[in-house]
C-alpha cells in the first residue's frame, strides 16, 4: 500500500515531533518533510512532492498564508492548517480556508505537546481525508463573485422584520464544505427560507466562519445561540462542540444547542441536525449533504426523505471529497444527486 506523504511546515520544534510522532504510529502516513519556515520547505518540496502538507500560519520570513498561496498557484495540493485557538487563529484560518486550505488542526498556546498527544486520532482522520480531496475543486475564493439574483436584491437590514418561515433548510458538510456553503450563500436571495448549517469544525472556529460568511451573504448568517428562531432570510450555524437541534413551537421553528458527546466521531453532528429536521419539519424541509468524508449525515438525510422531505446529494465530480454524498446514495437517501453549481437553483426552485 503506498503510504501518504506528509510535509509538516511549523516554526515549533515541539510540534514538528509531536506531530511527526503521531502521524507515522499509522502504517500509512510517512513524514517526508520537515521544515521550520516556508522557504525552506519549499526547496524541500520541490526535490520530493508530498502528498498533504500541514502548515502552520505564523511563522518568520514568510506567513503561512503567503505560502499556502504559492502553493495553490505552482503545485495544487491539499493543506491543512495548524492554526492555534485563538480569536485571531480563527480570524487567520478563515483567510486560509479561502486561499484553499482543506481543513484545520487545532492547537493551544499552552500544553501544546499534551494536546497534539490527546488529539493524535483526529489529526490522522484529518490528513488522511486531506489525502483523498479533489484539490481541483477547491478554488480560492474571490471578490465580486455574488450572483447575479444576490445582486438584485436589497441588501439585508436587521431593522426588517422577517416573516416566520413554515420550511426550513437543513445542510450538512465536512471536508472542502467551508467553500461549498460559501458557494450556495453568494448563490441565494435574502428572501431564502431559513437554513441551519452543520459544518465539521473546531469550536474556536465556527463564529468567524459564521460572521465570515454573514459579509458575503444576502442573508444574516450567524452562529446559532440556544433558542433562536428559523426564520426567512436567516442562516444559523452549528457552534463548533455542540449539536444543532431544531424544534417547534407551534407554526414556528427554533433550533437548541445541545451539550452531548460526539455522534459518528463529531460534534456538530449532521446527523443530528438532520434527525431532527426530520421528526420536527417533515415533508417542509429540504435537506442537503454536501462534501465530506465519512459517513455522518447519510441515516439522517435518509430519515428526512422518509418523512416526505425533499432531499439532495452533491455529486462526485463537484465534491472536494465525495464521503458523505457518497454513503447518503448507497442508502438512497437523495432524492436528487447533482452538481454543486445546480443546488442554488433547486433551493430557489423548491416549493
Amino acid at each position: 500500500m503506498k503510504k501518504i506523504k506528509v510535509a509538516i511546515v511549523d516554526d515549533s520544534a515541539v510540534v514538528r515531533q509531536v506531530l511527526k510522532e503521531r502521524l507515522e504510529a499509522d502504517a500509512g502516513i510517512v513524514v517526508s518533510i520537515t521544515a521550520s519556515d516556508p522557504l525552506f520547505a519549499w526547496d524541500k518540496m520541490k526535490a520530493d512532492w508530498p502528498d498533504v502538507v500541514v502548515l502552520d500560519v505564523e511563522m518568520p520570513r514568510m506567513d503561512g498564508i503567503s505560502f499556502l498561496k504559492q502553493i495553490m498557484k505552482e503545485h495544487p495540493l491539499p493543506v491543512v492548517i495548524c492554526s492555534t485557538l485563538t480569536e485571531k487563529g480563527a480570524a487567520t484560518t478563515m483567510q486560509a480556508m479561502d486561499a484553499g486550505a482543506i481543513s484545520v488542526v487545532c492547537k493551544p498556546k499552552m500544553g501544546l505537546k499534551a494536546y497534539l498527544e490527546d488529539d493524535a486520532n483526529n489529526i490522522v482522520s484529518i490528513v488522511k481525508s486531506a489525502a483523498k480531496a479533489n484539490v481541483g475543486n477547491l478554488q480560492p475564493r474571490r471578490a465580486g463573485t455574488g450572483s447575479v439574483v444576490a445582486a438584485a436584491v436589497p441588501k439585508k437590514d436587521e431593522a426588517i422584520s422577517i416573516s416566520t418561515t413554515y420550511k426550513l433548510i437543513a445542510v450538512g458538510a465536512s471536508t472542502g464544505g467551508t467553500q461549498a456553503i460559501e458557494f450556495l450563500l453568494r448563490q441565494l436571495p435574502r428572501v431564502c427560507a431559513g437554513i441551519v448549517i452543520v459544518q465539521h469544525m473546531p469550536a474556536a472556529f465556527t463564529k468567524a466562519f459564521a460572521d465570515r460568511l454573514n459579509t458575503v451573504s444576502e442573508m444574516t448568517v450567524k452562529e446559532a445561540e440556544d433558542g433562536d428562531r428559523v426564520l426567512d432570510g436567516r442562516c444559523l450555524i452549528a457552534p463548533g462542540g455542540k449539536h444543532l437541534v431544531v424544534k417547534r413551537s407551534g407554526a414556528q421553528y427554533y433550533v437548541s444547542v445541545v451539550s452531548a458527546p460526539p455522534v459518528n466521531r463529531h460534534c456538530p453532528s449532521v446527523d443530528v441536525l438532520f434527525r431532527s429536521v426530520a421528526r420536527t419539519a417533515g415533508r417542509n424541509a429540504l435537506g442537503i449533504i454536501l462534501t465530506g468524508m465519512g459517513d455522518d449525515g447519510a441515516s439522517g438525510l435518509l430519515e428526512m426523505r422518509d418523512s416526505g422531505a425533499m432531499t439532495i446529494a452533491q455529486d462526485e465530480a463537484s465534491c472536494v471529497v465525495f464521503g458523505m454524498p457518497k454513503e447518503a446514495i448507497k442508502l438512497d437517501a437523495a432524492i436528487k444527486v447533482v452538481a454543486l453549481t445546480e443546488i442554488p437553483r433547486d433551493i430557489q426552485n423548491w416549493k
